[in-house]
């Protein structure tokens, strides 16, 4: 069956599939927002999924009560908390600090660079978008933000249990750092220089 995919530079993928019997058409428009407090109730279920998916593959990760909604509640407050969107459904979440993840100051080998970083914390993704690349489009959807504030360094970690979330940061071309300490585990710790373009 041959396909066609059109990328237009606003970020509306445009498929067309065709066979003799039918052609199929599907836009997808995702949008990257900051997050408010009218949208926990649509963001919390998604961190009810991921942490039953964390629990359900043997992980560790999530699993001592956090996240929970206060900690949510508290990035909005921060203004901290962005959302993707897929037209008005909340797809995908996760919280961007700006210089403020201490246990970063700490770190068992060495980050790349020593200036401004966006902090990647808590990345979600919705069950019903599992599969189709949403936490790789997150990614590259915080490191735009990361330019439009002049900040080319985006910092994240995750568990070493945590092998899909390795891959997207492979993937990405973020970097092994080494070791950072966070709520007593060690956790994976990686870095993006982003180019200034």
């Amino acid at each position: 069956m041959p396909a066609l995919i059109h990328q237009h530079s606003n970020n509306i993928a445009v498929y067309l599939i065709s066979n003799s019997l039918t052609t199929i058409y599907q836009t997808v428009n995702y949008k990257f927002r900051k997050a408010t407090e009218e949208d926990l109730d649509e963001i919390w279920p998604i961190f009810e999924g991921a942490i039953r998916r964390r629990k359900e593959d043997g992980s560790e990760q999530w699993q001592g009560g956090y996240p929970n909604p206060d900690v949510i509640r508290n990035d909005m407050q921060q203004g901290i908390g962005h959302v993707l969107t897929d037209g008005d459904k909340i797809i995908a979440y996760t919280a961007l600090p700006i210089n403020d993840e201490p246990a970063y100051d700490n770190i068992d080998g060495e980050w790349l660079t020593n200036g401004d970083f966006i902090c990647a914390h808590r990345v979600a993704v919705s069950d019903d978008y599992l599969g189709k690349g949403i936490a790789t489009e997150m990614l590259k959807a915080v490191e735009t933000y990361a330019r439009e504030n002049s900040i080319h360094s985006v910092k994240a970690d995750t568990n070493f249990d945590n092998p899909a979330m390795m891959r997207v940061f492979d993937k990405l071309g973020y970097k092994y750092c080494g070791e950072v300490m966070l709520r007593g585990a060690p956790r994976r710790a990686y870095e993006k220089v982003l180019d200034k373009a």
